[in-house]
């Protein structure tokens, strides 16, 4: 039951007439508020921030990607027991019959400037320049000493694929997993080094303006491919889907 106020009403009878002070002092610290949210504190991070850090992707591949990632199920990490790069066919096979390897394939496809070798018909890259959206950074590619500096990735690594379904697989499935174009990126070597066989729970790009679109990828390949994820890898990928900008 309420209680009636025992606080006396002012001199003559009327309250003060506060109300539209009240609202302009709401409105004031509304629009403070909002210019906080703009200004960067050290240590500190806005959802503004983060939001226009990690890039983002049209607005209909990132709903897209929000309803994949509900899909997919969520599980332990399986044992690694039986795992080797050879459970997944030769490396860089010609699996889509044009007469190039994977490799060369995708060094075509993602490298400035390619330059093939004659005799080839157009199939083995001399050098080339890459914009490496893992780092930010361009790289000089060059066959032979320096080919290492820029490296094929596997956007979801072989070993965590087979820890999260591909076991069950056939040979012929593994096969095309390995050389899928969707699933393979030109990036800096070292970069790949670092990441190894991390999910998105354990790696992203050091290029955060990137690490949206990465997100997307690594969501979108795994609800195709019928992989899981483990509970922390999907609950970063809500966090990045969450914080993407759709455009």
């Amino acid at each position: 039951m309420f209680q009636r106020s025992s606080r006396r009403l002012p001199r003559g009878g009327r309250r003060p007439r506060v109300a539209g002070l009240t609202a302009a002092a709401a409105l004031v610290a509304a629009v403070l508020g909002w210019f906080a949210g703009l200004i960067q504190v050290p240590g500190v991070e806005s959802p503004l921030t983060v939001q226009a850090q990690i890039g983002g992707v049209p607005a209909a591949q990132l709903t897209a990607a929000k309803a994949s990632l509900a899909a997919i199920p969520v599980k332990g990490r399986a044992p690694k027991t039986g795992y080797a790069r050879s459970e997944f066919g030769e490396a860089w096979a010609d699996t889509d019959h044009n007469g190039c390897d994977t490799r060369n394939d995708v060094l075509a496809r993602d490298l400035r400037g390619a330059v093939f070798k004659a005799g080839t018909r157009d199939c083995v890259v001399l050098s080339g320049s890459l914009e490496d959206p893992y780092t930010g950074t361009t790289i000089p590619f060059q066959r032979g000493e320096r080919s290492a500096h820029v490296q094929i990735d596997h956007i979801v690594p072989l070993s965590d694929a087979w820890q999260k379904g591909a076991q069950q697989w056939t040979a012929q499935q593994r096969l095309s997993f390995a050389n899928d174009p969707a699933n393979l990126r030109a990036v800096d070597g070292p970069a790949n080094q670092q990441k190894s066989d991390g999910d998105l729970a354990t790696w992203l790009p050091p290029n955060r303006s990137f690490r949206c679109e990465y997100a997307v990828d690594v969501v979108e390949l795994k609800a195709g491919y019928g992989l899981w994820m483990t509970q922390a890898e999907h609950d970063k990928a809500a966090e990045l889907l969450g914080a993407c900008r759709a455009e």
